[in-house]
């Protein structure tokens, strides 16, 4: 009988709605554009932080990545000719963040060289990163073809190499793929597999990838490149000597992570000199970058807000002129019997149903908004089922608050009174 009757008053404020299609249009623009500019920058904001997250989380959340620096002094005596910069992180380094820590569960060194590779007429200069098989464990790349480097790569020095998407295209772009042999600077590669690669920056952290990358085992890089580099530009010839230009840490538990790289910068500092390394944890980035994502989304969601609660004072002042049209109205029903709780239920049902409709359109159109900003500049966006009910359910709390005021004015009037309005 309560749900019958609650479902006849819901139909009556629609009516009552209808009968005046344009006012009420216009009041449910308020919380059109309300609901529709929160459920859109929180989709832009939402999708602006997922690649940046994603490309962290694949960085691992419990990986420690030390690079290699030049450092200032180095930079400075680099104009001297005959001058060979020594600098960066060392195999004895690598031995002892390998021996020393209880916490690490296994340690990657990287060797990386510039080289130009050719394959008949075409050339490319590819990013050779001389490391172990670990690599593919801790920094998780999908296989597109052969496979990846293998222990017995390493034992045998084997002249193998596994090439990414990029550079296998521009190389092989006619070629049969698997078992091509490449010449790397003077000496050949054997291509054994393709992987898919990531590029760019996530954060501060330089990704341990790029798309011209040629992976190869470690003992063969420092067979056959060594540890001296030479670069000749604009007449000037620098050499420099580094033994490995990066690290990758894993530690056995997330927990440890921070402990571990504060222990191992405390080593570091000890051995070396001068600073010539930096150390980068994924786990601290994400962290920052997840309180930057909530914050961006609280600023957002409030700037957003102020439109919904410029509806909710356009719904209260419609109400409250709605209220004083219907004066005889009032006292007609309150003299036939009609309780003062029925005319505040009667108006609030009407605020809130066009608080609720118009909430609907503005999530029909919050959701449109981000579709096509995806479709015409590929801008990553997401809209997510919160982004969705927390707007609608903030439209209907404001369809209440709002129209609280004037359904309390409406059951005030006196019946007499209201009887004599005209």
């Amino acid at each position: 009988m309560r749900q019958t009757k609650a479902i006849r008053n819901i139909w009556l404020g629609i009516e009552n709605l209808l009968l005046h299609k344009l006012r009420s249009f216009l009041t449910m623009l308020g919380v059109v554009f309300g609901v529709g500019s929160v459920v859109a920058m929180l989709s832009v904001g939402e999708g602006a932080s997922k690649d940046a997250l994603e490309q962290i989380r694949k960085l691992g959340s419990t990986n420690i990545i030390i690079n290699s620096i030049k450092s200032t002094e180095d930079e400075s005596s680099a104009t001297t000719h005959s001058h060979m910069s020594i600098y960066g992180l060392t195999y004895s380094d690598f031995d002892r963040m390998t021996e020393s820590y209880n916490s690490v569960k296994q340690v990657v060194p990287v060797k990386v060289i510039r080289k130009e590779s050719r394959l008949g007429e075409r050339a490319l200069e590819l990013r050779v990163v001389g490391t172990t098989p670990a690599w593919f464990e801790l920094v998780s790349r999908d296989i597109v073809a052969g496979r990846i480097m293998r222990k017995d790569d390493m034992d045998n020095n084997a002249a193998i190499t596994v090439l990414t998407e990029f550079g296998a295209r521009k190389l092989l772009a006619t070629q049969n793929t698997i078992g091509q042999s490449v010449r790397i600077g003077s000496n050949y590669f054997e291509v054994v597999g393709i992987v898919k690669s990531e590029s760019g920056q996530a954060g501060s952290i330089q990704i341990p990838d790029q798309q011209v990358d040629a992976y190869i085992p470690m003992t063969v890089a420092q067979k056959y490149f060594g540890d001296i580099f030479s670069k000749t530009t604009a007449g000037s010839r620098t050499r420099e000597k580094v033994e490995l230009h990066q690290i990758i840490v894993q530690a056995n538990e997330t927990e440890n992570v921070e402990a571990t790289a504060e222990a191992i910068e405390r080593m570091l500092e000890k051995f070396h000199k001068k600073k010539d390394y930096t150390i980068s944890v994924p786990l601290a980035l994400l962290r920052q970058a997840e309180a930057t994502k909530r914050t961006f989304n609280i600023v957002l969601g409030s700037i957003a807000g102020i439109s919904l609660l410029v509806g909710g004072i356009g719904i209260m002042n419609i109400m409250l002129a709605s209220v004083t049209e219907r004066t005889r109205e009032i006292g007609i029903r309150r003299a036939i019997g009609a309780k003062r709780k029925q005319i505040i239920y009667q108006f609030l049902i009407e605020t809130v149903v066009l608080a609720i409709i118009g909430g609907l359109i503005g999530t029909g159109v919050g959701v449109l908004i981000p579709t096509m900003i995806t479709y015409f500049t590929g801008m990553t966006t997401l809209v997510t089922l919160s982004g969705i009910l927390v707007p609608l359910l903030i439209s209907a709390a404001i369809g209440i608050i709002f129209g609280l005021y004037p359904a309390m004015h409406a059951a005030k009037v006196d019946p007499i009174i209201a009887l004599r309005h005209e």
